[in-house]
């Protein structure tokens, strides 16, 4: 074996321990909760169906952090807590494929929501005709997402946040749960998005109105073409006025054609009589 062979052989074996220790690093940190997210990772998707997806995951992964360490912090039993945001959010690039998920995004709803959390619940609260504990636990991680894309992503429409909460109550949620969850984003959006929503007010108002001006020109046009029809009708029926008169005087009423030849033969035929009458 040359030298050159042995050296490019330990080099390897050199890169492969660092790999290794950077590796256990990573996992100690993350483990620590110092864990960062890159959150311009060129390699992954960045479309509309992308980020639907973030949302999706996001949904699942706050509803397991909900119903673990979320539950053991509002019950007092803070040393039952194991099951971080960030745990939960590796846990779920390694076992799932995220070449499709906006993995940037996913990552900042999972760090962002449960560092919010009390401020959104408290927004969802005012809208809200129970107890934020008292909603299932699939619309309440829905409603987190929602309230914290109407507040911190103004770059999202509201009608896009509304129509994407209802698509994930669509795919997890209850059959009625649209209702209450719609109301909520709803009345929020009118909070949070106030010129928003009065701009997308005043521009539905405007094609209403002019909506409702082409009506009466339709009508009009209608109603004359109508009434000319009717007095079309009105001139074609004869009536009262306009029949023909029949003289009491039998000589003015006028006779036809076939009339008058009948006439004029009679006449002849008198008269050839009366010349025969008189030779005789």
């Amino acid at each position: 074996m040359t030298d050159q062979l042995k050296r490019a052989i330990s080099a390897a074996k050199t890169a492969q321990a660092n790999d290794g220790q950077a590796e256990a690093t990573r996992i100690a940190s993350s483990s620590a909760g110092d864990q960062t997210f890159d959150m311009s990772e060129s390699s992954y998707k960045t479309s509309h169906t992308a980020i639907r997806k973030a949302r999706r995951f996001a949904m699942q992964g706050l509803y397991e952090w909900l119903v673990t360490d979320r539950r053991f912090d509002v019950d007092g039993k803070l040393g039952w807590k194991a099951n971080a945001p960030h745990d939960i959010a590796a846990r779920t690039r390694a076992t799932n494929a995220m070449h499709t998920v906006h993995i940037g995004y996913y990552h900042e709803m999972m760090r962002d929501i449960p560092e919010q959390i009390e401020a959104l619940d408290a927004l969802i609260s005012q809208h809200l005709d129970r107890e934020v504990d008292k909603l299932d636990t699939v619309e309440h991680a829905i409603l987190l997402i929602g309230a914290y894309e109407l507040q911190n992503r103004v770059e999202i429409p509201y009608k896009v946040v509304l129509d994407e909460a209802m698509k994930l109550n669509n795919h997890f949620g209850a059959t009625d749960a649209h209702k209450l969850i719609n109301a909520v984003l709803d009345k929020m959006a009118g909070e949070l998005r106030a010129l928003e929503v009065q701009a997308d007010t005043n521009a539905n108002l405007r094609t209403s109105q002019k909506a409702a001006a082409k009506q009466p020109e339709v009508s009009s046009a209608d109603n004359i073409e109508t009434a000319a029809e009717t007095e079309s009708t009105i001139v074609d029926e004869p009536t009262a006025s306009n029949k023909p008169r029949i003289s009491a005087n039998k000589a003015n009423v006028k006779r036809s054609s076939a009339s008058k030849a009948n006439a004029n033969i009679s006449d002849f035929k008198a008269s050839k009589k009366n010349a025969n009458d008189t030779k005789d």
